[in-house]
């Protein structure tokens, strides 16, 4: 089988896909299509060579002179999440001055199922595709390098991006939490959060996290993680049964601001004093959790920022496709210690 240069970033054709599989273009037609009486071993040929390519077939072909849709492809990983909603006003703020519409796709964090929605998308051949982090399958990475249309990966720079990135850091944003932890003067510390193998960012947070820990000589005292939604009855269940295990534990470091915020108004109720007992940290800087007790020390992901500049790039290198932009946009999150967190 006969595959492009990796650095062929021109639009794949039935034609790519014949000479891939070893068949005409009229077959590849009807395998693709679904169409039309073709062996089985013919059509697992052609459906190989498709996606060791990544062709994605034109739902549009031949409907409109410019073989492409004024759509951007958005896909994230959930709309449960109050992270990605802030995302989306900042593409949506950004494109609404332009020709451009944004389309959503949701993956639930699975990534077969973001090779099932960036498939149905890329059929439709969309002008760009804002797509969030770093890790996908072979599949899908095929198929976004041989699209043949800006692609901005976004929430996480940590890693090397198929053409652009924006986002922050976060195994630098779990450092510097750990580093003001360590220097408020706690040194039992329990970690929080989702269960990482599908969550990324929160695992490179979690290893900036320790690592920084263990160069202040301090390893992690326990930790818990869960799956599901970010909610506030995971965080007080969590925070309890952690503090039996662990009655002397002084700080808590929560993976998001939701679980921290159950966490935070289970302590109250106890009458724990926050900080001097126990301190608590979560990440997102979600503005819904102002209305809390006590404010709640957290870490901004600028995620209205994230969109914008996003939503820029595909602006900008859809209207001139030469132009020089750069490959990776790094944010700075800061921290804020409302409450929770001596200083």
């Amino acid at each position: 089988m006969t595959l492009l240069a990796s650095d062929d970033t021109r639009p794949l054709t039935l034609r790519d896909v014949s000479e891939a599989s070893g068949v005409s273009e009229m077959t590849v037609s009807r395998v693709l299509r679904n169409r039309g009486d073709v062996s089985a071993v013919t059509r697992e040929r052609v459906l190989s060579a498709a996606k060791s390519l990544g062709y994605v077939p034109n739902k549009i072909a031949g409907a409109l002179a410019s073989q492409r849709v004024n759509l951007v492809a958005v896909i994230i990983p959930s709309l449960r999440n109050m992270v990605f909603p802030e995302v989306m006003s900042g593409i949506s703020a950004v494109l609404e001055e332009t020709e451009l519409q944004p389309v959503v796709g949701v993956t639930d964090y699975l990534p077969e199922k973001e090779e099932r929605v960036l498939y149905e998308m890329l059929s439709w051949r969309p002008s760009g595709v804002i797509i969030a982090g770093l890790e996908h399958t072979d599949a899908s990475r095929a198929m976004l390098k041989a699209s043949g249309i800006p692609v901005v990966e976004i929430m996480d720079v940590d890693g090397t991006p198929i053409d652009s990135v924006v986002g922050i850091s976060h195994r630098r944003a779990g450092r510097k939490m750990a580093q003001a932890i360590l220097k408020a003067g706690y040194e039992r510390i329990g970690f929080l959060g989702t269960k990482m193998p599908l969550d990324h960012r929160a695992r490179k947070r979690f290893e900036g996290f320790t690592s920084a820990l263990a160069k202040g000589g301090i390893e992690i005292a326990d930790q818990q993680f869960y799956s599901g939604g970010s909610a506030l009855a995971k965080g007080r269940e969590m925070t309890e049964a952690m503090l039996r295990r662990d009655p002397d534990l002084d700080f808590l470091y929560y993976s998001n601001d939701m679980i921290a915020a159950g966490g935070l108004l289970s302590l109250l109720e106890k009458g724990i004093d926050i900080p001097n007992q126990i301190g608590l940290a979560g990440f997102n800087g979600v503005e819904l959790l102002e209305g809390l007790p006590r404010q709640l020390a957290t870490m901004d992901a600028c995620r209205t920022e994230i969109g914008r500049k996003a939503a820029e790039i595909i602006s900008q290198r859809v209207n001139t496709p030469d132009i020089d932009l750069p490959k990776v946009v790094e944010l700075t999150p800061k921290i804020s210690y409302g409450d929770t967190l001596r200083r």
